[in-house]
């Protein structure tokens, strides 16, 4: 019976310590990335685009479901003018997040830029789309706005 109770004493200790040990690390992971990601906005907006580019990568390789890092990877590309590369990345936010009508804001934005102006409004009708369906009429009006000048 003793045993059998200090067995159960380490092993109750060992899940504690454990458990302690992860949420530890899980705490310096985000700490760390939440740092890297501060960093590269930070850049973006002094316009130090190659710089953002590498605090953004870094967080992505840290933490792959990150969607609002891969947006914002892809507008550095497309300032330094990695058009083919941003729209990749805003293609695979759009595929990870579909409900996201940022990724198709973002790569209508590109696709109007090289004048793909029936790819740009498809993107644009499907994030206005969205909007209505997330109760963002505001937003939504505003891509209306566009579409109608896009359609004159």
């Amino acid at each position: 019976m003793l045993g059998t109770l200090q067995t159960t004493e380490i092993l109750a200790v060992a899940v504690v310590v454990f458990s302690i040990t992860l949420l530890i690390y899980l705490a310096a992971k985000t700490l760390i990335t939440s740092n890297f990601f501060q960093t590269g906005v930070n850049l973006y907006q002094q316009k130090d685009y190659q710089g953002a580019q590498t605090a953004f990568r870094k967080v992505i390789s840290m933490n792959s479901t990150n969607d609002v890092v891969r947006l914002m990877l892809g507008d550095v590309l497309n300032q330094q003018g990695q058009v083919e590369e941003a729209k990749e990345w805003f293609k695979e936010v759009i595929r990870r997040s579909p409900k996201n009508p940022q990724g198709y804001l973002r790569l209508a934005n590109v696709l109007m830029q090289e004048n793909q102006l029936a790819a740009a409004k498809t993107n644009l009708q499907q994030a206005q789309e969205l909007l209505q369906k997330q109760r963002q009429p505001e937003k939504a009006a505003q891509i209306s706005r566009i579409l109608d000048k896009m359609s004159v």
